[in-house]
């Protein structure tokens, strides 16, 4: 489905952004793996994968917060590779505070990734769609159902993820002209290696997701992942400026 494609994956060493690239790479895409140059251990863990089964990637070092950096590793991608046609800009972090207690190096943490980040890294994607030859590409956001509705202890990353949101559908106003695709993703809490102490440590707060979530359960990575492939892909062809929810439910209550 997406042979001869070249994607960059944001953060892909773990989680999502693991399970994206290794996704991606199956179906055909030769994959740009980035992640933080004290991760790149983990970034070499997803490209064993992605080798493992047969595919093709690279390692790209990116802190997003950093434009040097995302002006570089757009250019290394496309100057190796010869053209970028997908990015998932899934990079991003939480700090869970109180609204109360939110310091303002706290919020600038979390909007510095989350949304700074995804908007700079995905002009410069956009910009390197627009100009190759022939033009276009998909581009998505990982947003959040947390971009959708609020939760405890969320104010930054709710605001950074409904800012996500808003913009994807701005990015897709400007760039459908480019042929550049524009869709966010919206998760609800995924079952990771790195969440799943979080839940076993605070059960009341996994039986209120739980509560929330009409389908009775968390997501696997892989789930999200195949949304991110769909939206990829040439069955979405006609998919532009939308938020799709993978939450199971939670936001049909």
């Amino acid at each position: 489905m997406l042979a001869g494609k070249v994607a960059i994956v944001t953060g892909a060493g773990s989680g999502l952004g693991q399970a994206c690239a290794v996704a991606l790479s199956r179906e055909g895409a030769t994959v740009a793996i980035t992640e933080l140059p004290d991760r790149r251990d983990k970034a070499a863990e997803t490209l064993a994968m992605i080798e493992a089964a047969g595919g093709a990637g690279s390692i790209v070092d990116l802190d997003v917060r950093d434009l040097s950096q995302i002006t570089a590793c757009v250019g290394a991608t496309a100057g190796q590779h010869g053209r970028v046609d997908i990015l998932v800009n899934n990079a991003g972090v939480n700090i869970r505070r109180n609204a109360f207690d939110v310091t303002e190096q706290d919020w600038d943490g979390v909007i510095d990734v989350n949304l700074k980040g995804v908007f700079f890294m995905a002009q410069a994607v956009g910009r390197q769609m627009r100009d190759q030859n022939p033009s276009g590409g998909s581009i998505i956001n990982m947003a959040s159902i947390m971009g959708l509705v609020g939760y405890y202890q969320r104010a930054a990353y709710c605001s950074s993820k409904a800012g996500v949101v808003n913009m994807t559908r701005v990015l897709a106003v400007e760039w459908a002209e480019h042929n550049i695709r524009v869709n966010a993703v919206c998760p609800t809490f995924v079952d990771t290696p790195l969440t799943r102490p979080m839940f076993e440590a605070q059960p009341e707060f996994l039986d209120d997701i739980l509560h929330r979530t009409l389908l009775g359960r968390l997501a696997t990575p892989e789930e999200i992942a195949a949304a991110v492939v769909f939206l990829a892909g040439p069955g979405a062809a006609m998919i532009h400026g939308h938020a799709l929810p993978v939450d199971g439910g939670w936001t049909a209550m």
